[in-house]
């Protein structure tokens, strides 16, 4: 009989929603426990209830889901409005889109060739899985990069007519 691998248990939505609900129901004082329990510190005393709720539901589905890798929470740090987001995060999205699962990736790095499977949900380097190109130049180099860059797949900047 063949072996069966059982992995970690898939998040269970329902339960996040139950617990999302629960929050929408505390007044901002238990909001302000709540905040100090999942922190470790107190919120900002003027920070107002709808906030205080948004950011402790993010936690609470980052915990079980997963949160944002790197390259990602740099797209919304370097936004200067939501706007701004959506559009980095479309041209982000197109950059890496043409990659097709099958496509090997090849880097030099430190003397060493090092070649990057691309598969339907993530990125394969030596026989490990990983979400993200740049999980992947951070595994290679020990240093952050952005991984398209490393990889060379972004996009060079067009040069417009007339510079």
């Amino acid at each position: 009989m063949p072996r069966v691998s059982i992995g970690p248990a898939l998040p269970d939505r329902k339960t996040i929603d139950v617990e999302i609900a629960r929050l929408r129901d505390l007044d901002i004082r238990q909001l302000q426990s709540r905040w100090h329990t999942a922190f470790g510190r107190r919120p900002h005393p003027h920070l107002p209830r709808h906030l205080l709720f948004r950011v402790l539901a993010y936690r609470l589905q980052a915990d079980v889901l997963g949160d944002l890798d790197s390259e990602h929470q740099c797209l919304l740090d370097r936004s200067i409005s939501p706007e701004d987001a959506g559009q980095r995060a479309v041209e982000l999205a197109q950059r890496t889109a043409d990659l097709r699962p099958g496509t090997v990736l090849e880097r030099e790095w430190n003397c060493r060739m090092h070649r990057v499977a691309v598969l339907t949900y993530g990125f394969a380097w030596n026989g490990k899985t990983y979400r993200s190109l740049t999980k992947v130049a951070f595994a290679i180099t020990g240093t952050r990069w952005s991984g398209p860059r490393f990889f060379g797949v972004r996009d060079k900047p067009s040069k417009k007519a007339g510079s």
